[in-house]
């Protein structure tokens, strides 16, 4: 394993490695945030020969600045804000509404186009492993974490290729365990420590998904 990593096809497999025999990792249910996780997350599920799903999560962007993650929200109407980043932009309410609102629509948007009627998977008693392409501030992995909790899993693995160690070390005290190989201090955007970060499309997403769920 070495950087930059070659793609997320690559990242999945790596990640994979580090999963397999792991203390969480028997009969798993693996859950991709999309778009960008889906393909991570689809080498998991193969490798581990385990059942691949979706946790719709979407970033709540800070006015001005939408790389800026003031939170996010996930499926089950759960809702996850970061305080630092709101009291620092000082952000009001109506604009962390607003903001919700459409991103709210976005996810329902997605949940129909990806999954269309197909059920989602229970998760009660299951070990769950959440899978993204990177993180950093963690924002949507908190609010994806938060969402599966309510339904009382047996255990939670985060695995993802790159994020920041601050971000990790939150993670680690809500989840039973973080796989994370690439841990750079200096973590400015994601893409910069991938060989391809092409964007994902809704298609690509569908494709992965409709071809895991015939197996």
């Amino acid at each position: 394993m070495q950087l930059p990593i070659p793609d997320r096809s690559v990242a999945g497999k790596w990640l994979a490695e580090l999963l397999e025999g792991g203390p969480y990792i028997k009969d798993p249910i693996v859950l991709a945030l999309p778009r960008g996780g889906v393909p991570v997350a689809y080498e998991i599920s193969k490798a581990l020969q385990a059942p691949l799903d979706l946790i719709l999560v979407r970033k709540l962007g800070a006015p001005h600045y939408p790389e800026l993650a003031m939170g996010a929200i996930a499926s089950g109407n759960i809702k996850f804000l970061n305080s630092q980043v709101i009291n620092s932009y000082q952000i009001s309410q109506d604009d962390i509404e607003k903001i919700e609102s459409q991103e709210r629509q976005e996810l329902e948007r997605r949940e129909i186009a990806y999954r269309g009627n197909r059920p989602h998977l229970s998760l009660q008693k299951r070990n769950v492993v959440i899978v993204d392409d990177g993180l950093a501030t963690g924002s949507t992995m908190h609010a994806a974490i938060n969402a599966v909790q309510l339904q009382s899993p047996n255990t939670i693995t985060v695995a993802i290729p790159v994020a920041p160690p601050d971000t990790i070390v939150e993670l680690e005290k809500i989840a039973n365990r973080v796989i994370c190989p690439f841990q750079p201090h200096n973590l400015s955007s994601i893409g910069q420590w991938y060989e391809d970060f092409s964007q994902v499309s809704d298609e690509e997403v569908k494709q992965q998904l409709h071809h895991a769920w015939k197996q």
